[in-house]
């Protein structure tokens, strides 16, 4: 029981998460436990459950008394998030330069490989995740979890920002910068490596789009 239940929840969680990711669900729409309860034909019980999840993961705000919405972060915010990203990331390259092996390398060509695969798919959920990991898999590949952990949680942030406000254009010409992003990497020239790395964060942020239609108020017309 306990093993469907949490089979349903993660249902819940893809199903809004495609929805938010496909600007079906806009930044501040309502999300009624009991709507979706009815919708999924589920309790509410597991609704709240799936609502969490998706809070931890930025997706959603929760306040007290209101209920859910969609989360909504500022053009500030994201602002914020991506200058500390620069400055942080800047130095990370430099420090990859320091220890890169033909190992390492290999790792982030494969990595730049799999976002190809999402970004010519069409795949939005996936596309965004690996577009993100990329910048936490250097951290990873240096062994450095505290730095890891760090980008993780910056990039939690803006992967919302970017899965709500960046076209697959944008995305497209991301994995691109990736890949020249390796190249240089490759080359040892850290000072390209570094300057693109600061382009392309750069680039990320300008893409970005505020400007959305009105949400779907119907949840059961945003889910189908």
């Amino acid at each position: 029981m306990q093993r469907m239940d949490n089979s349903t929840t993660s249902l819940i969680v893809t199903r809004l998460t495609r929805a938010i990711v496909e600007h079906r669900l806009q930044p501040g729409t309502k999300l009624a436990e009991q709507k979706l309860a009815d919708h999924f034909g589920v309790s509410r019980t597991l609704v709240r459950q799936a609502l969490f999840q998706l809070a931890q993961n930025r997706l959603v705000r929760l306040e007290p008394a209101r209920g859910a919405f969609v989360a909504a972060p500022s053009a500030d915010e994201a602002r914020q998030v991506f200058a500390v990203r620069r400055m942080l990331e800047a130095e990370m390259v430099r420090a990859f330069m320091q220890q890169v092996t033909p190992a390492k390398l290999r790792a982030l060509r494969e990595h730049v490989a799999r976002e190809k695969q999402a970004v010519d798919q069409g795949d939005a959920p996936e596309r965004t995740e690996l577009l993100g990991d990329f910048h936490v898999r250097m951290a990873e590949l240096m062994g450095n979890q505290v730095l890891a952990q760090m980008l993780g949680d910056l990039i939690s942030r803006c992967s919302l920002i970017t899965l709500m406000y960046q076209s697959a254009s944008a995305a497209e010409h991301s994995h691109e910068e990736h890949a020249d992003i390796v190249k240089a990497l490759g080359a040892k020239d850290e000072e390209r490596a570094v300057q693109l790395m600061q382009a392309h964060l750069l680039h990320v942020e300008e893409s970005l789009i505020f400007d959305r239609p009105a949400p779907i108020n119907d949840l059961s017309l945003a889910l189908s």
